[in-house]
């Protein structure tokens, strides 16, 4: 689930419409929309803005992301 689609949830269980969210943080509502619905990368100022209007943490729908690792068959010893 993206951070735009987690950001939705929480709106939803807390009786929170976007149009509410777009009037207290000063994001259009078509672009927050677009946002929320993974159509459109939410800016980190946006997502800290929203953050504050809805009393959260920064961390709050984000997860922790790691590289991808590559098998050691694909490395070579170098000596």
């Amino acid at each position: 689930m993206c951070v735009g689609e987690k950001i939705k949830q929480y709106l939803k269980e807390n009786n929170i419409t976007q149009t509410e969210l777009s009037i207290d943080t000063r994001i259009p509502l078509p672009k927050l929309n677009l946002s929320l619905s993974g159509k459109r990368i939410l800016k980190l100022e946006e997502y800290e803005i929203i953050c504050g209007v809805l009393g959260v943490n920064v961390d709050k729908f984000l997860a922790p992301r790691l590289p991808e690792r590559k098998s050691n068959a694909n490395h070579k010893n170098v000596s």
